[in-house]
């Protein structure tokens, strides 16, 4: 029998679910309350980035992802969801930054991370500031349209015979031994599943709990700032070394570290900020100003350039800052992959094939279930099955 997987969920991770489940034979139906890619995924950079993770299970997926998002171009076209192999630059202040950042970098490469040490920063980027005293090249980091991706790995998904129905997901049918057999939708209808996949993204802990199965999946607030066209001045992704450290902090009060990278279009993308603020969308202009100082510091061309817009979005954060991607032990048939926060972009076709893995009960397209138990939601839970 051909089985029925509900992905709650038409952001990147969601797409790339359905799109790995339907291309190995699964009937797919993926569900959203809204349009494909109109949550966090159209709120991000499009960062496929192996440069800001430590040595870990993250840096595995991710390495794994960045194979994939090969194959995805080869199969879909590149320019479908405008995929950029530009490569990153790691740029620390101070010498002892930098030998901190060189540090991190070798233990990296120790995993398999490509790395190019650099002293002569302004060679690779003429722009940048005078007297960056070095960085470190990331010449496997990427970049692509996050929307674009979404429809494209869903649009490939339904040539694999997937459907895509818009409507919220209130609640899980099971069976009487507790295993899922489908999901009751606010219509009032059933889809009928024999695996539902909570890729609901910053809404993965509401989804979890409407499901039956919660996990700890709270919004943590980032603003994204869009410059006026111009001609390529950054060639990279560029970033300040304090980015990593902001990307594992657990604190809630504002972050901000600088990311810089131009686009197709032209414009120039400035990155990052942090907090958690819950979901208030409120536009804060002074974390807008923050970041178009940090980013001036660091190219000062951008002082003569025009913001044409801000955005903000949240990404879903774990208290761990790792996915939780796997089967819920409470509930047979719910599987998670949700929890990526700024990361949910580059690691969405390893986590789609992750999760097909995990269905399948065997690998799936280089994802090994057995070399990830350290993402399983398991993780989270007390020896009674309650979150922690």
């Amino acid at each position: 029998m051909t089985p029925k997987v509900v992905v709650v969920g038409a952001g990147v991770v969601g797409a790339a679910c359905a799109f790995h489940a339907a291309s190995a034979g699964m009937d797919v139906t993926v569900v959203d309350r809204g349009p494909v890619g109109s949550g966090t995924t159209s709120r991000g950079e499009g960062n496929v980035l192996l440069s800001d993770k430590a040595p870990g299970p993250e840096l595995d997926l991710a390495r794994l992802s960045r194979e994939l998002w090969d194959e995805a171009g080869e199969e879909l076209g590149p320019e479908s969801f405008e995929l950029e192999p530009k490569g990153g630059l790691v740029v620390a202040s101070t010498t002892e930054g930098l030998a901190a950042l060189r540090e991190f970098a070798a233990r990296q490469e120790a995993a398999g991370v490509r790395i190019e040490p650099v002293d002569h920063v302004r060679d690779l980027e003429p722009h940048l500031a005078p007297g960056v005293p070095g960085g470190v090249r990331y010449p496997q980091d990427a970049q692509v349209q996050p929307v674009l991706a979404a429809a494209a790995l869903l649009r490939a998904a339904v040539r694999h015979g997937a459907r895509f129905r818009t409507g919220a997901v209130v609640g899980a049918v099971t069976g009487g031994d507790g295993r899922i057999t489908g999901v009751r939708t606010a219509a009032g209808d059933v889809l009928s599943a024999d695996a539902v996949v909570n890729a609901a993204g910053t809404w993965g802990g509401e989804v979890g709990r409407r499901l039956g199965a919660p996990v700890e999946v709270l919004p943590r607030r980032g603003f994204v700032l869009v410059t006026e066209p111009l001609p390529p001045m950054v060639r990279h992704k560029v970033y300040s070394a304090d980015y990593v450290a902001n990307v594992a902090s657990s604190d809630a009060g504002l972050e901000t570290s600088c990311v810089v990278e131009g686009t197709p279009g032209g414009t120039i993308l400035i990155g990052a900020s942090r907090e958690r603020v819950g979901f208030d969308t409120t536009m804060n202009t002074a974390v807008v100003a923050r970041l178009a100082a940090q980013a001036c510091r660091l190219f000062p061309f951008l002082s003569r350039v025009h913001l044409i817009r801000a955005y903000r979005g949240f990404r879903p954060y774990c208290p761990d800052h790792l996915p939780v991607i796997g089967p819920d032990p409470r509930v047979p048939g719910i599987v998670h992959a949700c929890g990526h926060e700024g990361a949910g972009i580059g690691l969405a076709p390893a986590t789609g094939a992750l999760v097909t893995a995990h269905l399948l009960g065997r690998p799936w397209r280089g994802a090994d279930p057995a070399a990830y138990t350290g993402l399983l939601p398991d993780r989270f839970l007390t020896p009674g099955g309650a979150t922690q």
